[in-house]
């Protein structure tokens, strides 16, 4: 625990975190460059991982450190500072997708997008089964992409994905299996489709 400017307390999680908040906290500059060499790449995985396209993920994450920046002072430390920011990832994430279908739906009704048989590949191809993998986890609930994400591709250990997602941790073993049964569900169809 470290005290703050203005007399209020900044914890953290874990224990090398605290100086470099505790620094940020009171303004300093180069603490703050520090804190972004040091969560930007992850940052910008995870992003990636929620669904974040290359067109938006510089805009996200900026738009993450500056919540991050906004509000770092009232982080209360009740978790590691990388599981808060996994939090600020995925209310990102979150929005930058609702604000894509929502420019979709207004390129379909203003017919500005491209017909989707232009867009095809082989069947078989790399890019063709990173198409079906990301039109899986975009087909999947937030509470699933979230959960399969941060378990599979993250390889964080339950009870930090509890914490992540507030929920109780049998919450989460249980959205887990029926996340990983939907996905695979998906990826068949798109495997007998051949999309």
């Amino acid at each position: 625990m470290a005290r703050a400017a203005a007399g209020s307390v900044v914890e953290t999680g874990s224990e090398l975190d605290a100086p470099l908040v505790l620094q940020c906290v009171r303004g300093d500059d180069a603490a703050w460059r520090s804190l972004h060499l040091q969560y930007y790449p992850v940052t910008v995985a995870f992003l990636r991982k929620l669904g974040v396209g290359d067109d938006d993920i510089d805009d996200a994450a900026q738009e993450v450190f500056l919540q991050m920046h906004r509000y770092l002072a009232s982080f209360r430390g009740e978790s590691e500072l990388k599981t808060w920011l996994y939090r600020l990832c995925i209310t990102e994430a979150r929005r930058v997708r609702r604000r894509r279908r929502i420019g979709d739906g207004l390129r379909r009704l203003l017919t500005l997008s491209p017909p989707s048989s232009l867009l095809s590949s082989p069947p078989f191809s790399e890019h063709s089964a990173r198409r079906r993998v990301s039109a899986a986890l975009d087909s999947l609930t937030e509470n699933e992409r979230s959960v399969l994400v941060l378990y599979e591709l993250e390889g964080l250990p339950g009870k930090q994905i509890a914490e992540v997602l507030g929920c109780k941790e049998a919450t989460l073993w249980r959205r887990l299996h029926y996340a990983r049964k939907r996905f695979l569900a998906l990826m068949e169809d798109s495997n007998v489709e051949g999309t």
